[in-house]
């Protein structure tokens, strides 16, 4: 990549979350002379706010502080297919490829739908879309010399077509054909003398890109069934079904088996399986789907299809530059490796959690690494470059994903053709994974979420003096209700919204085992998620029906490839946030908070205890985020959906201003919603509390900037004091 298109400084760790004995491996990028260094610290705060506590780090001693040359390590992105050939194979003298393909951004510039490397050559053959969107086809005849055959009609977008292409040494012909819809076009073109094809043996075949070792030409769009025929066959050979499949085939990759896979299995007698690069998107309807079966599973044929990408990018394949092993005797935490070369730095967040199988606190957090990921260099529509006046002025983290699409944007943005980002992996440097980093810049508050909005948080426990463990989503992902139990309390941060099964299932054996919850955020519990078998840091998200979505799931694509579970809401998948938690996501608008007001409910016995030397009725109207510890994202109490019937709401939002809306599950035509009731009676952020028959309690805000509020006025505040009188009761237990 062109050092001018990237920061100067950058890096990222193979893993979020680690235990001690566990090896850490840090790899980085700089396009400076000279060494940088590096050392480790713990982050209490990621708000650089100067009217806040600013940021506060704790540098620690470790055996990885030094220096280490720098060095720069490029990245490719775009997806493809490659399938490695055994040693000395060679291609017929005679041969066809045939494949249907869906393009999506077919005036895109040049992309190839299937090549062929040689040994000598790195690409003899291609089949490909013109700039301009014209199927075309070419062999090279030396190395400067091309013989091609173009349709004189463009490919259709988002239509299905079929390609097919056809090379004969003997007779010196190269064709090329499409079907598509009205479109039936063919073209031959002669050649004289031999070509590159004849001389070489073939090292490798290509799909949707072409030159093995600098991929490039990245197809975007739908392919299916690629399939290499030993044989020219003409253009009405190819639409007689009886007549083709009795054509000896060279390969045929069936994209039809192993969907939750990176491995393209080969149907042929050659069983040369491909493998996929940069994870593009499978369990995609393909040309067969007529709408009669939803789920992959059920109808595998209808779901051939792969979407590949030119900006596909998940694992930046960056060799490692330091590691290390995490000390035995580093307590829980969130820390952060910081890297350092003159005026430039960078920080990578590293979650450190107690040794397997043991507890050092009384008091878990759980930390939702994979929102963080999925959210992972969300590039906002709503950037601006005069944010940076206010980044330089407090000193923030300077780096945007909006300005560098090319790292890789977040399943919050689309691909370059408009379809949207379902993958998502921490294994590239996140820009807004960092402390300092500003998701609001526009804002007079602090503008945070995520990351550095929980950090406020963690400063508020490190102040009030609390002894906590960090756990992250993925650990309880890996080992569920093992993990938490003989926690006394378990909280949250501000947005626990994408959940695996196995996480919802852990927090609800925790909760009804007599395990005590906070849940202190907003939009938790919302969409469902699913991690590639093959790889763990890797998250899929199928937008599916409902909800408020960045994008939306194709009609029938609505299952994870992953898992072959049904994605999009919790709500759709039978779990309501509210069966957790008591509230569930209600109404957004824009970064603005308002305050709680208390009910009568809350001055009952069974309550009271939480608002013990609070006198006031108004709660949390100030703050960090948005101005009041109500805002942004708001759950509310719902019986009807699930919320426990002995749950008490203890406080309610309101006076939101007009950018508040309902979340689109909740509004049935433009005048009825789902509760029956007028839609202001559903923008609020109810705060509850409940006890379980086992023994346990659930405390939840239902307020994505409720944690905001905390550190205001140097953590002196109702807000903070009735947080601090809900952990004590809870760890009293």
């Amino acid at each position: 990549m062109n050092g001018n298109r990237n920061p100067p400084l950058l890096g990222y760790t193979d893993r979020l979350s680690a235990r001690p004995g566990d090896v850490v491996q840090v790899k980085v990028s700089s396009y400076l002379e000279g060494d940088f260094e590096a050392d480790l610290a713990r982050i209490i705060c990621a708000d650089p706010n100067p009217e806040g506590t600013g940021l506060i780090e704790e540098t620690i001693d470790c055996e990885f502080t030094g220096r280490y040359p720098s060095r720069i390590q490029p990245f490719t992105p775009g997806s493809c297919m490659q399938v490695s050939m055994p040693p000395e194979t060679a291609l017929p003298s005679e041969f066809t490829v045939v494949v249907m393909i869906w393009p999506t951004r077919p005036k895109g510039g040049p992309q190839a739908v299937l090549s062929i490397e040689s040994n000598g050559s790195s690409t003899p053959f291609i089949l490909y879309l013109d700039a301009v969107g014209r199927p075309t086809v070419k062999i090279r005849m030396s190395d400067e010399n091309w013989t091609e055959c173009c349709l004189p009609d463009a490919v259709i977008e988002r239509r299905w077509a079929r390609l097919w292409a056809s090379f004969s040494q003997p007779l010196g012909e190269l064709n090329i054909g499409m079907s598509q819809g009205e479109i039936n076009d063919n073209v031959t073109t002669t050649f004289m003398g031999s070509t590159v094809l004849s001389d070489q043996k073939i090292n490798s075949i290509v799909v949707a890109a072409c030159d093995q070792d600098e991929r490039h030409m990245h197809f975007n769009g739908k392919i299916e069934r690629p399939t290499i025929y030993s044989a020219q066959l003409g253009s009405g050979m190819l639409l007689d079904s009886t007549e083709a499949t009795t054509a000896p085939i060279f390969a045929c990759w069936d994209f039809c088996k192993e969907f939750s896979s990176t491995r393209v299995i080969d149907t042929g007698v050659n069983q040369l399986h491909g493998t996929l690069v940069n994870y593009p998107a499978r369990a995609m309807t393909g040309a067969n789907w007529d709408g009669s079966e939803m789920c992959w599973r059920h109808a595998p044929q209808h779901y051939g299809a792969i979407h590949f990408h030119e900006d596909d990018i998940y694992d930046f394949e960056w060799e490692t530059d330091f590691s290390f092993t995490v000390p035995e005797d580093l307590r829980s935490g969130v820390y952060g490796i910081r890297l350092k070369h003159g005026k430039y730095h960078d920080t990578i967040p590293l979650f450190v959690c107690p040794p397997l199988g043991q507890r050092t606190s009384r008091l878990c957090l759980l930390v939702s690494t994979f929102t963080y990921t999925i959210y992972g260099n969300h590039a906002r529509p709503d950037y601006d470059e005069s944010w940076q006046d206010k980044i330089t002025a407090w000193d923030a983290y300077p780096w945007n994903p909006a300005q560098y699409p090319h790292y890789g944007c977040s399943t919050y943005n689309f691909h370059s053709d408009r379809s949207g980002i379902c993958h998502a992996s921490h294994r590239r440097p996140l820009f807004n994974l960092r402390p300092g980093y500003l998701t609001f810049g526009a804002n007079t508050c602090s503008g945070l979420r995520h990351f550095q909005a929980d950090s406020h948080l963690t400063a508020w426990l490190e102040h009030q003096g609390y002894e906590f463990d960090v756990v992250t989503d993925k650990e309880l992902d890996e080992e569920g209700i093992s993990l938490l139990a003989g926690y006394a309390a378990v909280t949250t941060g501000s947005h626990p919204e994408y959940h695996t099964s196995r996480t919802l299932d852990a927090l609800e054996e925790y909760r009804d085992q007599g395990g005590q919850m906070a849940y202190l955020g907003g939009n938790g519990f919302y969409w469902r998620v699913a991690i590639h078998p093959e790889n763990d840091s890797l998250i899929e998200i199928r937008r599916a029906e409902g909800g408020i979505r960045a994008w939306a799931a194709e009609p029938g694509e609505y299952y994870n490839a992953f898992d072959g579970q049904y994605g999009g809401l919790w709500r759709r998948n039978g779990r309501p946030p509210q069966q957790l938690a008591g509230v569930g996501f209600s109404s957004q608008g824009r970064f603005f908070g308002s305050y709680y007001r208390r009910t009568p409910a809350s001055y009952n016995d069974q309550v009271s205890w939480m608002f013990e030397g609070i006198d006031d009725e108004i709660i949390g109207n100030f703050g960090f985020s948005g101005g009041g510890a109500a805002g942004f994202e708001l759950d509310r109490y719902d019986p009807h959906l699930g919320s426990p019937h002995n749950a008490v709401v203890v406080a309610s939002s309101e006076n939101h201003n007009d950018t508040f809306v309902l979340v689109p599950e909740e509004q049935l035509t433009h005048i009825t919603n789902w509760p029956g009731v007028p839609n202001e009676e559903l923008i609020r952020a109810d705060m509850v509390y409940f006890d379980t028959p086992s023994g346990g309690a659930i405390f939840s805000t239902g307020s994505i900037t409720f944690c905001g509020s905390l550190p205001f006025n140097h953590f002196d505040n109702n807000v903070s004091k009735l947080l601090n009188n809900v952990f004590g009761r809870f760890l009293r237990k």
